[in-house]
């Protein structure tokens, strides 16, 4: 009935129309699944990736045949629907070891902050008024309180990330006028957003000084003008200077600002605290600075990210003196940049959370404190439970995690991983075959072996990683049969 293989038009004639496949009755439980348009754009794109395939040599007639039969395009389709069922933010286990990992959304928050995130989002909230008065007030003006008595600052702010906090620290007090920055603090923040560029946006007028490797405060005096606006210095929080180096210090760069009438702000980046009844963390993290001395040095404003290492999500969070906090409040781009309720409630959740002395349960401080003698039975019992699935060979050695997100650049914690290949998979294939999961598992790939760092999974974890490995094995098991079929 069909045609030899080498005719064309034989193989497109056997192509399935997309009504024919709509009406199969094994395509109703995928259009239950993602909806009869969706479905249909899936069958057409898997007819169109046919079509190509006939016209470049690779597909004939008897193959169609064989794959019809076989149910092949259904396998597609369900292949396509569980794609676009894992697309978008779902949850994973990160067993990379890096613990503020910015691909997989930094850090969690602690369930108290979570719980306090998801009441706001479900329900009408006291935002912007006062209870007592039912008068309008400010969003953030209990966060601002919070945030002064955490850091010693007169008052605070909230926007959505410390980007922003940049470009609106910018944008208030050098905007149409120049700020100064010491050649050796030009970063890249992330993501190729420098601080000229975002200075630029700011309609700020950059104006460098020093070196790469050696600023002094002589060298911002003698560049203040008549159209100085900020004195500016930023932590390097993504990389180090070693050598013959020198620096100002906030401390200089706040005496000099008040002496000459200029704003000075301080880019703190990560934003590390060391409260009372917290394991500390600085030591770990090769000297980050700490927030409350940026405070202490009597810099006008200091910005620093309200996830992090403060361990609440995304936000940048600005502090400082009275008055610099009310103008950058003044500014029409802080309605641009203000949070919304649901990071207000967890950023409010995060700070109560630190100022009762529970710091040490923050999900961040909790992996970067960690220690290797306690990571190694860990991965010991989870290292017991993956030999137990058939084509693994599992063993547990020393290794390295990293702080990550830019923090603490060249620190390395030291930890216990789990080392695991298959007995019929390359080291990626086995990694690719883990994010695929239901669950998906991210772990890290190294000297042709996936490894898997306890440090960074959370309570519960441990059994969706072993599902991760298990529906890897199950896999490649389940395409064997179909490959001697």
């Amino acid at each position: 009935m069909t045609r030899p293989a080498t005719d064309v038009q034989a193989a497109f004639r056997l192509l399935p129309s997309i009504d024919e496949v709509l009406r199969d009755p094994r395509a109703a439980p995928l259009e239950a699944r993602c909806g009869r348009d969706l479905l249909q754009r899936f069958v057409a794109e898997t007819i169109d990736a046919w079509r190509a395939e006939i016209k470049a040599g690779r597909l004939d007639a008897d193959r169609i045949v064989t794959l019809r039969a076989a149910g092949e395009p259904f396998v597609e389709l369900e292949r396509r629907a569980r794609r676009e069922e894992g697309r978008g933010v779902v949850r994973c286990v990160n067993a990379t070891g890096v613990v503020l990992n910015t691909g997989l959304g930094r850090a969690p928050v602690h369930p108290e902050i979570a719980d306090a995130m998801a009441v706001a989002a479900k329900s009408y909230d006291v935002l912007e008024v006062d209870r007592a008065t039912n008068e309008r007030n400010q969003r953030d003006d209990y966060l601002g309180d919070l945030l002064a008595r955490l850091t010693g600052a007169e008052a605070g702010i909230g926007v959505n990330n410390c980007a922003a906090a940049v470009l609106l620290a910018f944008n208030t007090f050098a905007g149409g006028r120049e700020a100064i920055v010491s050649r050796g603090e030009l970063v890249e923040i992330g993501g190729s957003f420098r601080v000229p560029d975002v200075m630029a946006r700011a309609n700020a007028t950059l104006v460098e000084v020093g070196t790469t490797n050696r600023t002094r405060i002589a060298d911002y005096e003698r560049a203040i003008g008549e159209r100085t606006g900020l004195l500016v210095k930023v932590h390097t929080s993504n990389f180090r200077v070693v050598g013959f180096t020198e620096e100002a210090s906030p401390g200089e760069l706040a005496e000099l600002g008040k002496r000459r009438g200029v704003v000075s702000a301080y880019d703190l980046g990560s934003g590390l605290f060391e409260p009372a009844g917290s394991p500390p963390l600085a030591h770990l993290l090769g000297g980050e600075p700490l927030v409350v001395d940026a405070v202490k040095s009597g810099v006008d404003v200091v910005m620093y990210s309200g996830d992090k290492l403060f361990g609440g999500p995304q936000a940048g969070l600005v502090v400082g003196k009275r008055a610099a906090i009310a103008s950058l409040r003044k500014n029409p781009i802080y309605r641009a940049l203000r949070l919304d309720k649901v990071t207000l409630a967890g950023l409010e959740a995060t700070a109560k959370l630190v100022l009762a002395g529970r710091a040490h349960e923050l999900p961040t401080r909790r992996m970067l404190a960690v220690t290797a003698d306690d990571l190694r039975p860990v991965a010991e019992a989870l290292a017991a439970r993956l030999a137990r699935i058939e084509g693994l060979a599992v063993d547990v050695a020393a290794g390295e995690s990293q702080p990550g997100s830019g923090s603490a650049p060249g620190v390395v914690l030291p930890t216990f991983v789990v080392r695991v290949r298959h007995a019929a998979l390359s080291d990626a294939e086995l990694a690719l075959r883990l994010r695929e999961a239901p669950v998906p598992v991210f772990a890290r790939v190294q000297e042709g072996r996936v490894l898997v760092d306890p440090r960074t999974l959370l309570p519960g974890d441990d059994a969706d990683l072993v599902k991760g490995f298990e529906h890897a094995a199950g896999r490649d098991a389940h395409s064997a049969r179909r490959s001697s079929a």
